[in-house]
């Protein structure tokens, strides 16, 4: 029963755990969904904004399969129960492609592109938009979260909500801790990661948090190692899954993850560490710049079937 923390609706009745009701996610892409179903699936109402009307409508695809799919491992001799769970946490999930739709509420967890000007303009447009009980939170991946929210009035209510892909099913959360927030919106953000079933773990606001900043030398030296031809690519993700364990070969990882945020890690990695292990590899970048990203556009290191 424990995978089941965050799908159903039984937790603490602590003020900390049910201080977050009301959610919005802008970005409505594989990490922006993921997280709006995880929410909705804690009994949270959620918005998800994305510009584009054609991702909101593939992400609502997306969550209902997903939705369905974890309703069925649950419920799986109770087709009542199945069909209860999927209406009643997809009828808490709402659309829209005006970020004004989505500012009243407790929480707003942005997952749109790796670039830190988009980012800031979007946080800057959200502070001044927002109730003042707000707590701004970014799921970037590797920059500072500082520097973020560096033109917002409420740092002491902005923080780093760092999700794994795919949300739904990966259980850990980092939670980054930027220098002026308050004690009581880390000890909200923690609760709430706990809330969507979560494992949180609390990292300052260091490059590449701590999974990326160990994450990243290996995956790239794995893409080396496929363009110096030392091993293929089968062969490379076979020996660290049968030799180290690892439930995924790095560049299996790579792929599923995106090459081009792959590509955009390592550029922040290396630009504030200086360390050569975050160096760019030139076939992450050949791969990048043809439009082949992973398994999200059919072909990166592998291709992939529809």
């Amino acid at each position: 029963m424990n995978k089941l923390v965050g799908i159903t609706r039984n937790f603490s009745n602590s003020t900390s755990l049910n201080a977050i009701k009301t959610v919005t996610v802008v970005g409505g892409g594989l990490m922006g969904s993921g997280i709006a179903q995880v929410a909705a699936q804690a009994g949270q109402n959620v918005t998800i904004i994305d510009l584009k009307p054609e991702l909101l409508e593939k992400a609502q695809k997306s969550i209902q399969n997903n939705l369905n799919r974890v309703a069925r491992k649950a419920y799986k001799d109770d087709p009542a129960k199945i069909e209860a769970f999927v209406k009643e946490a997809s009828d808490r999930i709402k659309v829209s492609t005006k970020v004004e739709d989505g500012v009243n509420v407790d929480l707003i967890v942005e997952a749109i592109v790796e670039r830190l000007d988009v980012k800031q303009e979007l946080f800057n447009k959200l502070d001044q938009l927002c109730p003042e009980h707000t707590i701004l939170a970014s799921n970037t991946s590797s920059i500072s979260i500082n520097e973020i929210g560096a033109g917002i009035k409420r740092k002491d209510r902005f923080g780093g909500l760092h999700f794994f892909n795919p949300v739904p099913v990966m259980r850990l959360l980092e939670v980054i801790k930027g220098d002026h927030i308050s004690e009581e919106t880390y000890q909200t953000m923690m609760a709430w990661g706990k809330s969507v079933g979560k494992t949180c773990i609390t990292c300052k606001d260091t490059p590449g948090f701590v999974v990326n900043r160990l994450l990243g030398p290996y995956s790239a030296e794995a893409v080396r190692m496929f363009e110096r031809g030392d091993a293929s690519a089968r062969d490379i993700d076979t020996a660290m899954k049968l030799g180290a364990g690892y439930p995924m070969g790095p560049l299996e990882l790579a792929d599923f993850t995106g090459l081009d945020n792959k590509k955009s890690i390592l550029a922040v990695m290396f630009e504030k560490t200086g360390n050569p292990v975050f160096r760019q590899v030139m076939l992450l970048d050949k791969l990048v710049s043809e439009g082949k990203y992973g398994r999200k556009t059919g072909e990166g290191i592998y291709k992939y079937n529809n």
